[in-house]
């Protein structure tokens, strides 16, 4: 087994590599997204440059995410090549450690950070997340379409004593209890639709949703405009909140009540049984980054050609993770079951490189 003082040393430089790359990508990224949000709001003369820079600051987590595999995946290739062209493989390999042994500790450090980024870092996220999505629908709720169209758009279902209704919104607030560019359609007990609602704003009241400057069709008559509607509903606010919410404004903890809660309404379980298998194979998907890095280095150090050999590694970590999305575009839409799309991904990484490794190492 590789002895501790080595082991350290591997893992303290993997980790430095990692958390530079992502901190400095965290920098770029935050200034793009705060020129963005400077220009959005540029019409909003009561916006300023530090609700501006808040909102900035709340988006970054989410945004983080993201970025963490690919900064595993770099900071993973730049320590095996930087430790490859200074010769402490070739140090190790002479002493008798195995690559198995030596990427050990990279293994378990990315492992270990998996683990933080569902547990710790994600619940974060999803609460500044849901934060900037509650500035955001301040500054912008007033200018939402009622047609428009949006990433985070979602339906549920409702039973009431007049009978269902399928609510659609655009955006949500206050963790669902305030919808934006609100489209609702209520049925009698016979499942025979009788209006159609379409609202700026509702508010979830006792009992009711309350709906602001509500336009109202009925088969057979005109439309008829309210300042304030009523739309009767059996949802209580915990239900709105673990229903209504998007999967990224729901931490890890709290997915399993939001997909009993989605189970209930009808809509939208998938999505939130995909976002808990994610990121309970994160630490796992960060572990296949790292092994396809250990294959960039050991080819470095054994056969040369850096280049090349790390745009394969950086090539194969992209196509891993546009694998990824794929699979997960699939398993949103119930094409492919939450388990295979947010699994398959990892596991086929881990043996692809796992493979590799075997076949280098042992011939």
């Amino acid at each position: 087994m590789i002895g501790p003082t080595l082991g350290r040393y591997f893992a303290r430089r993997f980790a430095t590599a990692v958390a530079l790359i992502f901190f400095s990508c965290v920098a770029l990224i935050m200034l793009v997204d705060f020129l963005e949000m400077a220009r959005r709001t540029a019409d909003h003369d009561d916006v300023g440059i530090g609700l501006v820079a808040l909102i900035t600051l709340y988006r970054a987590p989410a945004f983080t995410e993201q970025l963490l595999p690919f900064a595993v995946l770099f900071g993973a290739i730049a320590t095996f090549v930087m430790l490859s062209r200074s010769l402490e493989l070739v140090v190790a390999r002479a002493v008798g450690l195995s690559v198995w042994q030596f990427i050990m500790p990279p293994l378990a450090v990315a492992f270990l950070v998996g683990v933080f980024a569902t547990t710790v870092f994600n619940p974060v996220s999803a609460e500044f997340k849901e934060r900037a999505n509650t500035l955001e629908g301040e500054i912008f709720g007033s200018s939402i379409s009622l047609n428009a169209k949006s990433k985070d758009e979602f339906w549920v279902r409702q039973q009431s004593v007049d009978g269902q209704a399928i609510i659609q919104a655009a955006a949500s607030q206050q963790g669902g209890r305030v919808l934006t560019g609100v489209v609702i359609y209520e049925f009698d007990k016979a499942d025979k639709l009788i209006e159609r609602v379409e609202a700026r704003t509702a508010t979830l009241s006792d009992g009711a949703w309350v709906l602001s400057n509500a336009r109202v069709l009925v088969p057979g008559f005109d439309q008829q405009t309210y300042d304030t509607y009523l739309v009767a509903t059996n949802l209580d606010p915990r239900q709105v909140q673990d229903t209504l919410v998007a999967p990224e404004t729901v931490s890890f903890w709290q997915l399993p009540s939001a997909i009993r809660s989605a189970e209930q309404s009808g809509f939208g379980v998938e999505r939130y049984r995909l976002q808990l298998q994610s990121l309970l194979a994160r630490p796992f998907l960060l572990v296949a980054m790292v092994l396809i890095a250990a294959v960039v280095g050991l080819r470095v150090f054994r056969f040369g050609g850096v280049g090349q050999t790390i745009l394969g590694g950086v090539a194969a970590g992209f196509l891993l993770y546009v694998g990824t999305k794929i699979a997960e575009d699939l398993g949103d839409a119930g094409i492919v079951h939450p388990v295979a799309a947010a699994w398959f991904p990892a596991v086929a990484g881990i043996l692809m490189g796992v493979l590799i490794l075997l076949h280098r190492e042992d011939g």
